[in-house]
């Protein structure tokens, strides 16, 4: 990146007196970058403006405030620092005649997007969100890393209110979409599954008509997608109509593996992670990948070498005790799927560690009864709970037949039951809402996550 600040302040509508020009963005001042120009966001427990004098000395070049802030550092004055941040990645993204996909969805956003970059990679460098950098400061912070040498990109696109999908679209113009599937994560804001399928459609507000949406046909509510405008391309499990469907598939402890039929072509996909679930992740990263003219066996060397990221279904054997770390956050569904692989594990005991699913708004005692019942059909032999919504879980596991079910409200108590109970040849899920702070728990009995 290389932009001067009038350009600069042309692209968001501010204005500047300064000549120089910089190389990069950054908008936290803890993360000082040299060359860069410093994005004054304000929060509700902080104000960017006030670390502008601090910049002073740091290889920090100027800074994008307010037009109410006084200052001496070189400077572009806004009315809104937030939209500017975001008028500003709009404009640098569209000095890039590349592929650019977006992942949005109810579940599997994370997993998708790192499948479909492991996939495209062996034909394209690719630039992807890391960690959870795909809201609307988020996604412009990676857009802002895009440059010369980068010849695709993926990211994520996450939605919790309606209206933000608009403002993400509009930002990353996506050349191809992907919804992974319609749930309940955040259907206390958005009101309804048909609220939630409303907003992840937006995504096509910043598509140019004719572009590839690549959709979920096994979905119930996204098989009734109607979208004349664009070019639909499915993929499913059981539905053997799907452009890309799995034909076969065969799961083992921490590996899945299966026989995919893409656009007609078939061959064998194994994937590095356990569950049905990423049989559909993996099925996404095929279908983008034929669109943009991946070779079949090139995507499947790609999938093959997916590492799950952060939190998100991590395997962790040590002294005798498998952990599945998958406590990033949690919906019914995606909850579901991990009791799922939990009981596809080699071990003596299965052990959930089950905290509250936020967000559920008016559905939230049905859904987290729902997932005390799957838990219980599931073969769990003991169940942990953690929180006030999760004793809706316990519950229905004690109806449903889990022989050993314990509740508790604080991360201590939980943490030394934890610690107490277990022994050799357990495996223990650890699943919860990111609010629940899962981690501290697992930090807690076993001195790392």
């Amino acid at each position: 990146m290389k932009m001067t600040f009038k350009t600069a302040a042309a692209a968001v509508g501010g204005y500047t007196n300064y000549d120089g020009e910089f190389t990069t963005v950054f908008s936290d001042s803890r993360d000082i970058k040299a060359g860069g120009i410093f994005i004054a966001l304000k929060g509700p427990n902080f104000d960017g403006h006030d670390f502008v004098s601090s910049l002073k000395g740091t290889g920090a070049v100027g800074a994008i405030v307010k037009n109410t802030f006084k200052t001496d550092f070189p400077a572009i004055y806004v009315e809104d620092t937030h939209e500017a941040m975001r008028k500003l990645a709009a404009y640098y993204r569209n000095q890039f005649d590349i592929p650019v996909i977006g992942v949005t969805g109810s579940v599997g956003k994370t997993t998708t997007k790192e499948m479909i970059s492991y996939a495209i990679s062996t034909k394209y460098n690719t630039l992807k969100n890391v960690g959870n950098l795909n809201n609307t400061i988020g996604l412009p912070s990676t857009l802002f890393n895009l440059n010369e040498n980068y010849e695709a990109a993926v990211l994520e696109m996450a939605t919790s209110i309606h209206g933000e999908m608009k403002i993400l679209t509009e930002i990353l113009r996506p050349t191809i979409g992907v919804i992974t599937a319609i749930g309940t994560a955040h259907i206390e804001t958005l009101g309804s599954r048909e609220g939630i399928l409303k907003e992840k459609l937006e995504i096509t507000k910043g598509m140019k008509p004719g572009s590839p949406l690549v959709i979920n046909i096994d979905n119930d509510i996204l098989q009734n997608v109607d979208l004349p405008d664009y070019k639909v391309v499915t993929f499913g499990i059981a539905n053997k109509t799907a452009d890309v469907h799995a034909v076969s598939m065969e799961a083992a402890a921490d590996s899945t593996t299966f026989v995919v039929n893409a656009f007609g072509k078939t061959a064998e996909v194994f994937v590095p992670a356990a569950g049905y679930h990423n049989v559909y992740n993996a099925l996404t990263a095929i279908a983008v990948s034929h669109l943009l003219g991946v070779d079949l066996a090139d995507s499947i060397k790609g999938i093959a070498n997916y590492v799950p990221a952060g939190m998100r279904q991590k395997v962790v054997k040590k002294d005798g005790i498998t952990r599945i770390i998958d406590c990033y956050n949690s919906s019914p569904e995606a909850c579901s799927a991990a009791l799922t692989v939990l009981r596809g594990m080699q071990g003596e005991r299965k052990i959930a560690v089950l905290g509250d699913m936020l967000e559920l708004g008016s559905f939230s005692a049905q859904s987290h009864a729902d997932v005390g019942y799957y838990a219980a059909s599931n073969e769990v032999d003991l169940l942990f709970t953690y929180g006030e919504e999760a004793l809706g879980i316990a519950q229905a596991a004690k109806r449903g037949g889990v022989p050993d079910v314990r509740s508790f409200k604080d991360s201590d108590s939980l943490s030394k039951a934890i610690k107490k109970e277990i022994r050799e040849g357990d495996v223990l899920l650890f699943k919860a809402s990111r609010g629940m702070k899962m981690e501290t728990v697992i930090e807690k009995v076993f001195g790392e996550v």
